[in-house]
């Protein structure tokens, strides 16, 4: 299973946003790494610059290799509709981040890895695919094992605060939720300009 494996918080400096979860590097030094992180926060991007940046923020939110990335953005050309709103709807319907939505984990890789290691599954049936794209309808649960209910029960007491989306219902109390529908861009919240990504794929 192809994941990005590298630094976590250097990519987080890099782009000024915790793209992986609470990041106390950030929080202390809120500038780009290198020896010349500094001066460079101050430098002038062109704007095939901003797009690639935008591009690399939305990629890494998801965990998403530029391979894989590629593909979600032809499927999106492929549909009718907003090309954008489309690429990210297909990313939010992926099975690790409907996990990671649901609060079955705190960040999206802990979600990654409770689906690759087979705590997680989808209408019944135990799926290991993170890239599995959930449909309307799909009700995700967990393994009936003492080892995933405990592994589960222990992120949902971490993410009790934790608004859950309107398009999805969740029971915390038999551990299982169902997805109603698609979510809107509004409710995604990207943290990238995704027409700025469109326009990147486009030249």
């Amino acid at each position: 299973m192809a994941r990005y494996t590298g630094p976590r918080e250097k990519i987080a400096r890099r782009f000024g946003i915790a793209l992986f979860g609470p990041s106390k590097a950030l929080e202390l030094r809120n500038f780009p790494p290198g020896q010349h992180g500094v001066r460079n926060a101050r430098r002038k991007v062109s704007e095939y610059g901003v797009a690639l940046i935008e591009k690399q923020k939305l990629r890494f939110q998801y965990g998403v290799l530029e391979k894989q990335f590629r593909r979600f953005f032809a499927e999106a050309q492929r549909r009718k509709g907003v090309t954008g709103e489309i690429l990210l709807q297909l990313l939010e319907m992926r099975l690790d981040n409907v996990v990671y939505r649901m609060g079955f984990a705190n960040t999206r890789f802990a979600s990654r890895q409770l689906v690759s290691h087979r705590h997680i599954t989808v209408n019944g049936r135990v799926v290991n695919i993170a890239s599995f794209q959930v449909k309307p309808g799909d009700k995700i649960g967990v393994k009936d094992s003492p080892r995933s209910q405990q592994l589960v029960g222990r992120f949902l007491e971490m993410t009790l605060g934790n608004p859950t989306p309107d398009w999805m219902t969740v029971d915390r109390d038999s551990v299982s939720a169902v997805v109603n529908r698609a979510p809107i861009r509004d409710e995604i919240n990207p943290i990238a300009n995704e027409q700025l990504v469109v326009e990147l794929y486009s030249r």
